[in-house]
């Protein structure tokens, strides 16, 4: 199960993302995870995750033979995307029997909160964005831990948390703490050089809007090769039905173009 974890951790799959592929909780995620093997899981999720991963004979074994690229990383993702499960099974809600005190108030607390900037009329689109933003922190913190490195500080200096407490990785957050205090710091007192701010700041929307050319480029590359697997099988699309088929000749197509670029 290792190499399996490992697999999920350098093709950045989240625990969020893939309790909605499987269609049930992340607990359930991670209680899966903590199985021996695959072969322990419920048949079903298995074969969903073979599915996913593009293995078709069925072993897990073939774990360690994936070659994790960018273009498999995006075949990932975009299965991901278009194949999660809206609906979650009935272990996906929250059985708030099972949680301690704590975790029912925590739960509870949040909720409110959450219902509370819904119905704020006046701040509801800014509500809406942050949340949104907040939504996106917590997918990507089981893959960022700086995410929950920031979480921590802000609670720290915002004094609902003792600055010496360290929950994550003490020297890492210790690090982080003092480098973005530093940051702040200097936000604050508005000692920045304006010039160096818009030049920083300009370095940052590049380096953003290239990874998302790389990344359009990727996908773009990926249609094609969908659209090309679909026409060569005969299908008018991708079905449950033609999956397993449909995944070997995209393999195929791919490999084909890897060929020819060499």
């Amino acid at each position: 199960m290792k190499s399996f974890n490992d697999l999920l951790q350098e093709l950045g799959v989240s625990k969020v993302k893939l309790a909605k592929y499987l269609g049930v909780s992340r607990q359930m995620v991670y209680n899966y995870l903590d199985l021996k093997s695959l072969d322990e899981w419920p048949n079903e999720k298995k074969l969903l995750i073979y599915k996913l991963l593009g293995i078709t004979d069925g072993s897990e074994k073939s774990l360690s033979k994936i070659k994790v690229t960018p273009e498999y990383s995006m075949e990932i993702e975009s299965k991901l995307n278009s194949s999660s499960q809206e609906s979650f099974d009935s272990d996906a809600l929250v059985d708030l029997k099972k949680l301690s005190k704590d975790e029912k108030d925590l739960y509870k607390n949040l909720t409110y909160l959450i219902k509370d900037k819904f119905s704020d009329e006046y701040k509801h689109d800014e509500n809406i964005a942050t949340l949104t933003y907040m939504y996106h922190l917590l997918q990507s913190m089981d893959n960022v831990k700086e995410v929950k490195y920031m979480l921590a500080y802000m609670s720290k200096s915002l004094g609902f948390t003792n600055p010496e407490e360290f929950k994550f990785n003490e020297n890492q957050q210790f690090s982080f703490e003092g480098i973005v205090h530093s940051a702040f710091t200097l936000y604050s007192s508005g000692g920045a050089s304006k010039t160096k701010v818009m030049e920083s700041h300009a370095r940052f929307v590049q380096e953003i809007e290239q990874k998302k050319e790389e990344k359009l480029a990727r996908t773009a590359q990926l249609n094609v090769f969908k659209e090309q697997a679909l026409k060569e099988l005969g299908y008018s699309s991708f079905t449950p039905e033609n999956a397993q088929e449909f995944i070997e000749k995209l393999a195929e197509i791919e490999c084909r173009a890897s060929s020819s670029s060499n």
